[in-house]
């Protein structure tokens, strides 16, 4: 089930005040989901954010104690939706959810693309040095999905998956390996050719695997 939907519009972002859509909020009713992403949702950047491979940002729940429990002082700062997601459950996390993985999301279908690459305005977010680091090196990203069919999703519908791949990956391993100094070449070519990966995450892994062909 969806626990909460969140919107937000681009605004500065203390302390520069670079523009962001980070800062979003709960959204009451349905809300109509198309292939740029929700009616109503903004991106300031859409090189990193947005576009049909980065439609909806989802972001498990559960990831949120982790935080609190690192940044005790900051706790009532992380609640679902700080992060800058679309879409909150729990139940779902990065061990359990998979490339490729499609899903029925209220009256649309959705399929996972790649994690969140964490960025600094979840530390600006926060007000913390090292929130983004934490992310990084538990994993706790989140992940994006393209939108298959689109529909209006509302907090209390269901969320079931739908589909999954053969030889499926979960978002935990991708990334752990892409991260790793020197993945193993068999498994990045599993990775870099995993149906349903965003376009840009199939290019980056494809070109990394085609460097250590060349020089391992």
């Amino acid at each position: 089930m969806i626990d909460a939907v969140f919107i937000g519009s681009v605004r500065p972002l203390p302390p520069e005040g670079h523009p962001s859509g980070i800062v979003k909020q709960a959204v009451s009713g349905p809300v109509l989901l198309g292939p740029q992403g929700l009616v109503g949702d903004a991106q300031a950047d859409r090189r990193v954010h947005g576009g049909p491979d980065k439609a909806l940002h989802h972001y498990p729940a559960e990831h949120y104690a982790v935080l609190r429990a690192v940044f005790p002082a900051n706790a009532a700062h992380f609640i679902p939706g700080s992060i800058g997601e679309n879409v909150s459950t729990t139940g779902w996390t990065e061990d359990a959810v998979c490339v490729g993985d499609v899903f029925r999301i209220g009256s649309a279908r959705v399929q996972v693309t790649q994690p969140r690459s964490p960025c600094w305005k979840i530390n600006a977010r926060y007000g913390l040095e090292d929130a983004l680091q934490l992310v990084a090196e538990r994993g706790i990203t989140g992940w994006y999905c393209r939108v298959i069919d689109g529909g209006t999703i509302a907090a209390g519908d269901p969320f079931e998956l739908l589909e999954r791949n053969p030889d499926p990956v979960t978002l935990r391993r991708l990334w752990q390996v892409t991260r790793s100094h020197r993945p193993e070449v068999d498994e990045l070519s599993r990775l870099a050719w995993t149906p349903g990966l965003s376009e840009s995450w199939a290019d980056k892994l494809r070109g990394r695997l085609e460097w250590l062909r060349q020089n391992g």
